[in-house]
């Protein structure tokens, strides 16, 4: 029997699945940046599983380590007990990654997915200052479960939850108001007043470029003056680097070029490096104060996660060559995006985001972002859409990507801006 994917699919799964609608094909094989489909069409990748491939699809180098690691009976499944792959993960991380970078965290394995990693960055600030509320921003994203969901922005995925979300504030992101504004005094004096209605919070949650918010980036001087606002009004300071780590941005840490030192950092997405369910939530040591299992889960630290993030990070983050090159084809990809913004003023494009996490928003026709995704797909790139009102593009190719193929996908989102264009009679 042949098994028609799509029908199958259709047939038996919830409605609730989002990508296949807008990438309407039955893939099976994937090899570096490319995809294939059952017919064996190519694809180039600019979504890169929304950062989860930053080293692109069954790297060779990450995948070698994990069979040999399978094919010797090594453990699987182990809960948090003792496993040499978890210890070596743990060595390789705090040598490769936090002590160059002077940084001190413990490192906690909360579950397999981003907003269990903000679960507990959540749980641990309450714990630690003894206070429930919590600061977000405007067009935040940070998870679909409920702790998440109270911080994140979007008013479609709030509603999801079915019930009013509580114990957190929502102020203005940087830039919210325009660039004459400084949201960082706003927020100081709100906090600050005491008949402003604001409580005293236990935390500030915020992504230093927002993924699914629009690709909206704060400027380092805001992050450094976020920071010491927290140190002012003793709040704990959350970096969530789950969609802008792992050197999507360029550095390993998205926050590095502020010289900050967030309380809780949040990392997942491509810290495996394979593409395997993993999340950390990294905790200064003096904010380490949970009692054994009073946060847990059956996933929390996966054997498998651990041996190609181990390979990873000796392969990518040994030196800095990765973030050198990472660096130089963000340069290229906003050459680009701004020669499409000045070429097609009717678009109204305007360009979002930092390091290889980049966009243009439309602010003339919120369907134009779809339209072109629509049509790039059609001729062979897989890209996505972004913001409250999906207004924006947005590439996420991977960071190995090479020049050849990183100008193949930017002609394919010209030729694909120009066709929308005139699909939706802009031209």
């Amino acid at each position: 029997m042949t098994l028609d994917v799509m029908q199958t699919i259709e047939q038996h799964e919830s409605v609730v699945r989002s990508y296949i609608r807008t990438f309407p094909k039955p893939f099976d094989r994937a090899s570096g940046v490319r995809v294939y489909d059952t017919d064996g069409n190519s694809y180039l990748d600019f979504f890169a599983g929304a950062s989860v491939l930053n080293y692109g699809h069954n790297n060779p180098e990450l995948k070698k380590p994990l069979l040999e690691y399978l094919q010797d009976d090594r453990i699987v499944h182990s809960l948090d007990m003792a496993s040499v792959a978890r210890a070596e993960f743990l060595e390789t991380f705090h040598r490769l990654i936090l002590e160059p970078r002077g940084l001190h965290y413990r490192v906690q394995f909360p579950g397999p997915t981003g907003t269990n990693a903000v679960e507990a960055a959540l749980k641990i600030a309450r714990k630690v200052t003894g206070r429930q509320r919590m600061v977000s921003f405007t067009n935040a994203f940070h998870g679909m479960t409920v702790g998440s969901l109270a911080v994140t922005g979007n008013a479609f995925k709030r509603k999801g939850a079915g019930f009013p979300l509580t114990y957190s504030e929502s102020m203005p992101y940087c830039g919210y108001f325009g660039q004459d504004v400084d949201t960082l005094d706003y927020m100081d004096k709100l906090l600050a007043d005491k008949g402003s209605g604001v409580d005293h919070p236990a935390a500030i949650i915020t992504e230093t470029v927002q993924g699914e918010g629009g690709l909206a980036a704060c400027s380092m001087h805001w992050l450094q003056g976020l920071e010491e606002l927290c140190r002012k009004h003793d709040l704990l300071l959350i970096v969530d680097d789950i969609q802008t780590g792992n050197g999507r941005t360029g550095p390993y840490f998205s926050f590095e070029e502020a010289g900050i030192t967030p309380d809780i950092v949040t990392v997942s997405k491509s810290i495996s490096g394979y593409g395997l369910p993993m999340s950390l939530t990294l905790v200064k040591p003096e904010h380490d104060i949970w009692e054994p299992g009073e946060h847990n889960g059956t996933f929390r630290g996966h054997n498998l996660a651990f041996v190609t993030a181990k390979r990873a990070l000796e392969l990518y983050w040994s030196d800095d060559t990765l973030q050198r090159e990472t660096e130089r084809k963000a340069r290229r990809i906003y050459e680009a995006l701004q020669e499409l913004i000045d070429k097609y003023p009717r678009a109204g494009g305007e360009h979002r985001g930092r390091g290889m996490m980049r966009g243009i928003r439309f602010a003339h026709d919120k369907e134009l972002a779809g339209t072109i995704s629509e049509i790039a797909f059609e001729h062979g790139l897989i890209i996505e859409t972004s913001g409250p009102e999906d207004d924006v593009l947005k590439l996420l190719p991977p960071l190995i990507i090479e020049d050849q193929d990183l100008e193949e996908g930017l002609a394919i989102i010209e030729r694909a801006l120009g066709e929308a264009m005139q699909r939706r009679g802009l031209a």
